[in-house]
């Protein structure tokens, strides 16, 4: 059973339809589902399947090749001498196959590509000269080293270039989406409870699928992250270790960044994490961010040369939070740390995160679906003149002449906006309207999971969204 991914389906099966020969890339972090979701597609019958081997030399590899050759039915098959070889045996095997598109299913293709192995010419050499001169194969490529395909494959100037016919990028779920999952699951969550987990490991579907039923989901957090023994303990190094090839660099921009809720803008990053300013920094950051792990932001009339980037993995920030050089908090510690000022602070900040993932339920939430927007950050400093100066982490800024700024409140219980509150909202109200020079009108915007109390501050903000909201799709 599929949770959600229709669109994704739906482009698996257009790509299996066409009247041409057709190559899909499908990427996404590890543990997303990537895997599942081809086969599930496909009902588990491929004209060939195959997964590369991690960490292994290329001999290795084309011993498996060659086993899953067999597998698919080509007989007397010897062991490919190198990787041109390998899918010549390939094309072979294709051959041999009746009228029909002929699926070709090989998972995990970065491992594929030792040192000095000519992986990627050969698979250029397959998909030009063969695969694509004929209209009934369907080729596709998975693995969780999405840094490499969009470096080999995606940004190949050889040739690979622009053949890739449909890119496939497999986002974590919704919250709407891992209800959905737990429901099918037989796992009795409520809402607050799918909203904190999500807050913990973000919607990762394997992540979700190690809840344990009749354990709460305090017990379960427990068992999962602070027993020496969870099966989330050391997920931090093979996460990083899956999706990069040399994931040193990148664990410790990762780091740097988990030092600062805003984020830093990259001279931030060299100064402070001792990070190279070159090159290969560009290419690390446009890696995590396509992988999903940071976001790059600007505020409004900033220069995207000044931009902030932004530690967005809820799974990572969790683990900086409350693991990493915390080898001694004990294994209840999630049970026996309830309400306490360092949980508060991160349940803060976690819950702004879930936000800016669920911007198209808010939008939905206001009744502004079609509306054309831009959602951007803003902020201004103290100014002699106007006074204080203020930050709003999220602006939603509309073609129908309307600006949301949206203020992010965590709370177990309904917000009471009290007049601190209520004088900030319209600081910030106004150092908006006077620093943006903008004829639009402002409306404040609170969101909060259950609401906001009736009182007499409740009619400072024009919408409410609660985490109800957030759930629709």
């Amino acid at each position: 059973m599929i949770i959600g991914r229709k669109d994704e389906q739906a482009e698996l099966r257009r790509a299996y339809e066409s009247e041409y020969s057709e190559f899909v890339a499908v990427t996404g972090r590890r543990r997303i589902g990537k895997t599942f979701l081809v086969r599930e597609t496909f009902n588990y019958t491929f004209a060939f399947q195959h997964s590369g081997l991690a960490n292994q030399k290329t001999r290795v590899q084309l011993q498996e090749f060659r086993q899953s050759l067999i597998k698919s039915g080509l007989k007397k098959c010897r062991v490919p001498a190198d990787w041109f070889d390998a899918f010549f045996l390939l094309s072979e095997l294709l051959d041999q196959q009746g009228k029909g598109k002929k699926v070709v299913f090989i998972d995990e293709l970065p491992w594929m590509d030792a040192p000095r192995s000519n992986f990627v010419s050969a698979l250029e050499h397959f998909w030009n000269a063969y695969a694509s001169a004929r209209k009934d194969i369907l080729l596709i490529i998975c693995g969780s080293a999405t840094s490499w395909i969009i470096n080999n494959v995606f940004r190949n100037h050889g040739g690979l270039h622009n053949r890739v016919t449909h890119r496939i990028h497999l986002a974590p779920f919704t919250l709407g989406e891992c209800e959905a999952y737990a429901r099918s699951q037989h796992l009795l969550m409520s809402r607050y409870d799918v909203l904190e987990c999500y807050m913990v490991m973000g919607g990762i579907p394997f992540y979700w699928s190690l809840l344990e039923r009749g354990r709460s989901l305090a017990q379960n957090i427990d068992a999962l992250f602070f027993s020496p023994m969870g099966k989330l303990h050391y997920e931090y190094s093979e996460l990083y270790d899956s999706l990069f090839k040399n994931p040193e660099p990148y664990l410790q921009i990762v780091s740097t960044l988990g030092t600062k809720r805003i984020g830093m803008t990259r001279e931030e990053l060299v100064n402070e994490g001792g990070i190279t300013n070159n090159g290969q920094l560009s290419r690390i950051l446009e890696d995590l961010e396509a992988c999903g792990f940071i976001r790059r932001y600007v505020y409004q009339g900033i220069k995207r040369s000044n931009a902030i980037f932004q530690l967005m993995d809820n799974y990572t920030l969790f683990y900086y939070k409350f693991l990493h050089n915390h080898a001694d908090v004990g294994e209840n510690y999630w049970s026996a740390n309830v309400n306490t000022p360092v949980r508060n602070a991160w349940e803060g900040l976690a819950f702004e995160r879930v936000c800016f993932e669920h911007v198209r339920e808010i939008k939905q939430a206001l009744g502004i679906s079609g509306v054309s927007t831009r959602v951007y950050s803003w902020r201004v400093k103290d100014d002699p003149v106007y006074g204080e100066g203020g930050q709003v982490d999220m602006v939603i800024d509309r073609s129908d002449q309307v600006v949301n700024l949206c203020e992010m409140k965590f709370s177990t219980k309904e917000y009471a906006i009290e007049k601190t509150d209520d004088d900030s909202l319209r600081h910030k109200a106004g150092r908006f309207r006077e620093a943006q020079k903008s004829h639009k009108a402002v409306h404040l915007t609170f969101i909060t999971p259950f609401g906001v109390k009736q009182n007499t501050y409740q009619y400072s903000v024009q919408n409410v969204i609660t985490a109800d909201d957030l759930f629709k799709e």
